[in-house]
């Protein structure tokens, strides 16, 4: 009961973290972007990941977590894929529209529960399914705004989400397989994430922005800003590693969508962004699928425990002969044995 405690605590912490450090991220950035004009997402994304790797290694070395190795195939095939993913998303962005954007954000929950059935057997009930649906609805109305389509961006959106889903996928099935935690994980892919946005980074800006990242004037603002955003990154990348190991890719994009409606509430409360009826509906339609959600995963979790505690106490009794033995006597002393009628008459008959 301890144990099962103690690991929803755990999970409401890194959720909560995960909350906090990617709006805290989204703000910072989007004021490095907007109005210092640092339009370099992926090179800036690929500072973050240098950075988690020297924080991390830095811990390592002081003993703050175990380095275990891994398959060396597996580790800088997951890392190179989740840089590419991230490339594709940014490359997504520039070449579609935003509401067109945000679609293939919300296709990445589908995609998910879609191969995950289909390769890792997993079930997902009717009602995780219908908060699904509701969250997806909610989040369209707030977010998407103009779908302006062509054959570059609606590719490179497909790859995109394809890509994302399966990293996400292997970031769980990962930490699973080899038995270790998202820190050790993280640790040993995030170079390899580094390098590769570091390599294709700043030809990607260059496409989109048409300006050259090393080119550009570093004031000391500028550098503030940047490094506060490579620090904040740290526990970004830890969180997200942390949640999706402790639940799942589904509910890890279920949290990143609270996060866009978190952000969009921020926006217009601090920055003054506009704001309009249509985003709150959509909002408030998106946290009647969060929170039903939660509460059908709540019940699904709590529903697999006591079903693992009693499959768990019956394999120790069927293990163990005495025990066994035991309950067998208790079950033969429990049983009444009927007198015979004929015996009762012939008493009476003698008396």
């Amino acid at each position: 009961m301890s144990e099962s405690k103690g690991f929803h605590l755990g999970t409401i912490g890194a959720l909560s973290l995960s909350v906090v450090s990617s709006v805290s991220i989204v703000i910072c950035n989007k004021a490095l972007m907007s109005t210092m004009h640092f339009n370099f997402a992926t090179t800036l994304t690929s500072w973050h990941l240098l950075v988690t790797f020297c924080s991390l290694h830095v811990a390592s070395w002081m003993r703050f977590f175990e380095h275990k190795p891994i398959d060396s195939r597996t580790n800088i095939g997951f890392g190179i894929l989740n840089g590419i993913s991230i490339g594709l998303l940014n490359l997504s962005l520039g070449f579609n529209s935003v509401g067109f954007y945000q679609m293939t954000k919300l296709a990445i929950i589908p995609c998910t529960v879609l191969l995950e059935t289909l390769f890792l057997s997993k079930t997902f009930s009717r009602s995780i399914k219908f908060c699904l649906t509701i969250l997806l609805i909610g989040v369209g109305i707030a977010t998407v705004t103009d779908l302006q389509l062509n054959a570059l961006g609606s590719v490179l959106s497909l790859l995109a989400v394809l890509t994302t889903c399966v990293a996400q996928i292997m970031t769980n099935t990962i930490q699973k397989k080899f038995k270790i935690t998202s820190t050790q994980l993280l640790y040993q892919s995030c170079l390899y994430q580094a390098m590769t946005l570091f390599i294709i980074g700043p030809f990607l800006d260059r496409q989109l922005t048409n300006q050259n990242v090393f080119a550009f004037n570093y004031t000391t603002r500028v550098t503030v800003f940047i490094i506060l955003s490579c620090l904040i990154s740290v526990s970004v990348n830890f969180s997200t590693f942390l949640v999706i190991g402790k639940t799942s890719p589904v509910t890890y994009q279920v949290l990143g969508h609270l996060k866009t409606c978190l952000v969009l509430t921020f926006g217009y409360v601090l920055l003054h962004d506009p704001f309009s009826w249509k985003n709150i509906m959509g909002i408030l339609v998106a946290l009647v699928g969060m929170v039903s959600y939660s509460y059908y995963c709540s019940l699904e979790s709590q529903k697999r425990t006591s079903e693992a505690t009693i499959q768990a106490q019956t394999e120790e009794i069927e293990s163990d002969p005495l025990l066994r033995m035991e309950i067998g006597s208790r079950a033969v002393n429990d049983i009444t044995v009927p007198r015979d009628p004929a015996s009762k008459s012939a008493k009476d008959f003698y008396a």
